[in-house]
Parts: C-alpha cells; sequence; structure tokens
C-alpha cells in the first residue's frame, strides 16, 4: 500500500488542474497551498460522474486542507492509513485524478506495470487472487442462492477452505441474507499481492483486503454490516497440473456468523 500512497501523491502534483495553478510554481506547500488545493478537488469533486448519486452521501465530495497536508507531510503508516475514513479519502483522491475510485487506480497502476516490465512469472498468482475476490462478490450478490459453484473454478473441490467458505456462506444462506449492492452500498478492494513462498508446487500469496459490504435479512429487514481491513493469506498448490487455491488465512473468517450468534 505505501506504494499505492506515494504514486497518488506524484499523481496529485503532476495533475493539470494543480500544475496551472499557483501550486505548480512552488516547491514546498504551505498551509495556505493546502487550502488552495482543497478548493481545486472540490471543484472537480461537484462535477464528477462517480459522485453522482449515492456515492456522494456515502464518501463525500470534499476533502480538508488539514487532511491534504497530512497525506502529503506524513509517511505512510499501516496503523493510521488503514482506517475506513482514510479509504474513502483515497477514494475521492482517485475519483480527482480521473478514476472511478481506489481500486480502479490500483489495477490500472497494476497493469500499466505489467506492461512496462513484460509478463510476469507470477502475475497469473496475483491474478488468481483477484479472480477469487471478484467471484466472492458475485457469490454474495446471489445470496440466499448458496451458489458456490462460483468458486470452484479457482478452489479445490475437497479443500479444506473450500468446506470452511461455503460452511459459514451456507448458515448466513439460510438465514436469508441478502447483500445490498445498491449505489455502491457494499464493496471491496484488493491490494499488495506480494509472493512470500515460491516452490515448484506450492506457492504462498499475502494480500491486503477491504471489505465493506451490507447483507439485511429477508423477512426483518435487520441489518447487518460487515468492515474489514485485514491481511490474507493464500495457500496455493499445484494438482494433477492444475493451479487452484488449497487453503486460506483470514483473521475474519466467520465473524458475522459469530455476531448473529450473540445476538
Amino acid at each position: 500500500m505505501k506504494t499505492i500512497y506515494n504514486s497518488i501523491r506524484d499523481e496529485i502534483i503532476k495533475h493539470s488542474k494543480v500544475r496551472n495553478s499557483v501550486l505548480g510554481n512552488v516547491n514546498e506547500w504551505k498551509r495556505s497551498h493546502y487550502i488552495i488545493l482543497s478548493e481545486i478537488i472540490k471543484d472537480e469533486l461537484s462535477e464528477a460522474e462517480e459522485l453522482k448519486g449515492g456515492k456522494k452521501f456515502e464518501i463525500g465530495n470534499t476533502i480538508s486542507h488539514v487532511t491534504l497536508q497530512r497525506f502529503f507531510e506524513n509517511d505512510y503508516q499501516d496503523k493510521t492509513h488503514s482506517d475506513l475514513r482514510f479509504l474513502k479519502t483515497l477514494d475521492k483522491i482517485c475519483i480527482f485524478l480521473g478514476y472511478k475510485d481506489l481500486n480502479d487506480y490500483i489495477l490500472t497502476v497494476r497493469y500499466r506495470k505489467e506492461n512496462d516490465e513484460g509478463t510476469d512469472d507470477q502475475s497469473y498468482l496475483t491474478q488468481m487472487v483477484y479472480d477469487y475476490c471478484a467471484a466472492v462478490f458475485e457469490f454474495y450478490k446471489q445470496f440466499p442462492t448458496h451458489n458456490t459453484e462460483l468458486l470452484k473454478g479457482l478452489v479445490f473441490d475437497d479443500s479444506p477452505f473450500l468446506e470452511r467458505a461455503s460452511q459459514f456462506s451456507k448458515e448466513l444462506c439460510d438465514k436469508d441474507f441478502h447483500l445490498i449492492t445498491k449505489n455502491n452500498r457494499s464493496n471491496y478492494e484488493v491490494f499488495d499481492i506480494h509472493v512470500v513462498t515460491d516452490e515448484p508446487d506450492k506457492k504462498i500469496l499475502e494480500s491486503q483486503e477491504f471489505w465493506n459490504l451490507l447483507f439485511k435479512v429477508g423477512e426483518t429487514g435487520e441489518e447487518h454490516f460487515v468492515n474489514q481491513l485485514s491481511t490474507q493469506i493464500y495457500f496455493i498448490r499445484k494438482i494433477n497440473d492444475t493451479w487452484k487455491i488449497w487453503d486460506n488465512y483470514n483473521p475474519d473468517a466467520g465473524m458475522l456468523n459469530r455476531k448473529i450468534e450473540t445476538i
């Protein structure tokens, strides 16, 4: 995430609206310059298509000069830059830069890097994690239908991971959970995927994932929120010349199920 953080700062400085303002002639920004930057961003966000509708009320369309100054002057730290408010700020900055959101920016940077450096031998592994997360989100969208077939192209049928995931999700489907996606109310972001272990028949990948989900129970309309930023570990194996996910370590696995049990 630190690489993305620094990249976003560089793109703000290079933005045409910033370069063509008084900020483009200043090497070291002070408080007054961040006030100007805040106004520039506010003007752009007020016209942004991505913030027309519900998302404007979800993340807002302004960024204070204090937040911007802190963003530029402080080094990235996991503890202070992983909360929901900061991620929403990054969403707004990325929209200002011309992207749909932070996730779109991350994907664009990743594709640029792949094009610049050529095809990476391990790119299929990181793509597997991206594809798995996309499949999981689609899986949730079909609740209360319990369609684990969506996952089986990426996860081994007899794996402990699929067994656990199936059990947790089946409990939610049986309780008539529905995922709310209107106005981008539920979303996720995946970033900082890297290979930890690289062996001929086994790969271990680590990723940072943010899941922001809203579920409603069918008859009662009772709402249940998932708002988690966590480090996840994927254990990928090669069996019969096929690479798939065998297991996963997610510190928040089953959290919603346990929360429901205590209500």
